[in-house]
């Protein structure tokens, strides 16, 4: 067994710092800069794609093939869609993510030039004024509005609360203007932590700390990993812009769903068997149990209909690789969201342990070659009925059968 440590302390340290940088998709440079300086300050080399995306490399014994874990560091949002004329303003969301999750959220608005405090409500927010009527409108982003937290001085010098378009105007505020959601995180003492965001800034501190580990252990790899760090994950695209041909194996890591029918836990691993793009690869996906099998590492299997994450990117968009979606328990996804310490802790132990073990087939080096050393997954040759005639004798000869009524004619 592999003998290692996940420094847990630093793990909620670099996540508290990349939940306090806000980074809605499209106003990501600044967590950018923050990711790339702790990985010189890890000593990890890295390049940038002209966007921001993040590819840093842990060498290995050999260069390929090469494997890779990507999460990403965007996170939903919304902009300015309409200035109203009572001051306030009209969002729409960046990423897919319900309205009511909105209402009540402290936002920065970040202009050309300045950035301003600001709170998202109902059309209709106060109980005093309209009474029930707040509990039967719409949840809807139609039904929302920004108040911002600033103010104008009337013709008489008294300062009053922003109330027309002009207002607004006058602060620089315009048309397509970033809107960052606050986070609000709280760690407890017992592990569980709440924030907004932890999709996915959690997943980046856990690859953080799990490359630490390696670092620390001062252990060779066996192959070049790159970390992969996405800037537009939340709309769609994520890792297809990161990747190159020798990227033979990928890892995903994000946030999987504790809920009714879903088999992710707040505790331990969960390994993706698939999502809405599909099937993860049969291969890697049965490297990672093992590997939780052999290193006791807690983990339970799940299978995500309405989901897609950087994995589904990269296959779609060409890349002839094997992948697998690693996630972290988070209950009430894209809304105020929770997962807890000792899921994230069971990420980063097990992104150490297969970051130390070989490629799933040495093979994988070549993007073409012969059927000689191709793989097979096991399976009884004589599981299935070779013909028809077969296939009817199985179905026994006690109760009525299409099939052999077809064969009959």
């Amino acid at each position: 067994m592999i003998e290692f440590k996940i420094d847990t302390q630093y793990l909620l340290h670099i996540l508290k710092k990349l939940l306090a940088i806000p980074s809605p998709t499209g106003y990501t440079d600044q967590i950018v800069h923050a990711v790339s300086g702790e990985l010189k300050q890890l000593g990890i080399p890295f390049e940038l794609t002209r966007r921001g995306a993040i590819r840093a490399t842990m060498a290995g014994k050999v260069s390929t093939p090469d494997r890779a874990i990507v999460a990403h560091l965007d996170t939903l949002g919304a902009l300015v869609k309409w200035l109203k004329n009572n001051g306030r303003l009209t969002i729409v969301p960046i990423g897919s993510w319900s309205s009511r999750f909105a209402e009540g959220a402290r936002v920065t608005v970040f202009s050309d030039t300045s950035m301003h405090r600001g709170t998202i409500l109902p059309l209709k927010a106060s109980g005093h004024t309209y009474g029930d009527e707040i509990d039967t409108q719409p949840v809807s982003w139609k039904n929302l509005e920004i108040r911002l937290d600033e103010t104008v001085t009337d013709v008489n010098g008294r300062i009053q609360p922003l109330s027309t378009e002009q207002d607004l105007q006058r602060l620089g505020i315009h048309i397509g203007d970033f809107i960052a959601i606050d986070p609000s995180p709280e760690i407890g003492p017992n592990g569980f932590i709440n924030s907004r965001h932890l999709d996915d800034k959690a997943g980046v501190a856990t690859i953080l700390a799990a490359a630490k580990s390696i670092l620390e252990t001062g252990v060779a790899l066996p192959v070049d990993c790159h970390l992969l760090f996405t800037i537009s994950e939340e709309v769609g695209s994520g890792a297809s812009a990161i990747l190159h041909g020798d990227v033979a194996e990928m890892i995903t890591i994000d946030n999987g769903t504790p809920a009714p029918f879903q088999a992710s836990s707040e505790f331990g691993a969960t390994i993706a068997m698939a999502d809405s793009a599909g099937p993860f690869d049969y291969h890697l996906v049965r490297r990672l149990i093992a590997l939780c099998v052999d290193h006791d590492i807690p983990f339970q299997r799940d299978i995500f209909c309405d989901y897609r994450s950087d994995s589904a990117s990269a296959v779609e968009a060409g890349n002839d690789i094997r992948t697998a979606l690693l996630t972290f328990g988070v209950d009430s996804s894209h809304g105020y969201e929770r997962t807890h310490l000792s899921g994230l802790e069971a990420i980063a132990k097990l992104l150490v342990v297969y970051m130390q073990n070989e490629p799933v087939f040495w093979r994988d080096r070549d993007t073409l070659g012969s059927d000689n050393d191709f793989p097979t997954q096991p399976i009884e040759e004589t599981s299935f009925p070779q013909n028809l005639e077969d296939m009817v004798r199985r179905h026994g000869e006690h109760q009525h059968d299409p099939l052999r009524s077809a064969t009959d004619d």
